[in-house]
């Protein structure tokens, strides 16, 4: 058994986030499990960059209101207490809502290089107020 008592809360870097995210990293995906999970904070507006994942993620909302895009202009508003599952390969992005910030636990099982997430281009400003857009309740 290990207990850890604490991990470093570190701030995303700008090639992969727009807008202020905040990163604690819980597990690294290591043989044989190859876990990797972490809980990241969004600011209010903040937001990933498109990416995709190798084997797929899944995105447990802990705190807050979020949204997740794919490249078809799906959209889903999560909150608190919400999973969203994104398949292996699919493209997509998640992050706050211009209003709220939301926090989530990030998990993925990692492959043969690493996590296996491919980082992409930013999501425009246009993008996420059509996404923003597409959930207004």
């Amino acid at each position: 058994m290990e207990h850890i008592t604490s991990t470093p809360t570190v701030k995303a870097g700008a090639e992969r986030f727009t807008g202020d995210v905040y990163l604690n990293q819980i597990e690294a995906p290591t043989d044989p499990a190859r876990l990797a999970a972490a809980l990241v904070r969004f600011t209010p507006g903040a937001r990933t960059n498109w990416h995709s994942h190798a084997k797929g993620q899944t995105l447990y909302v802990t705190d807050g209101a979020g949204l997740v895009g794919t490249r078809d202009g799906s959209v889903v508003r999560a909150t608190a207490g919400e999973t969203v599952k994104c398949p292996a390969g699919e493209e997509h992005w998640h992050g706050a809502t211009d209003t709220t910030l939301m926090a989530h636990v990030a998990m993925l099982v990692g492959d043969d290089d690493g996590d296996g997430t491919t980082w992409l281009e930013p999501v425009t400003d246009e993008q996420y107020a059509k996404a923003l857009a597409a959930v207004a309740r």
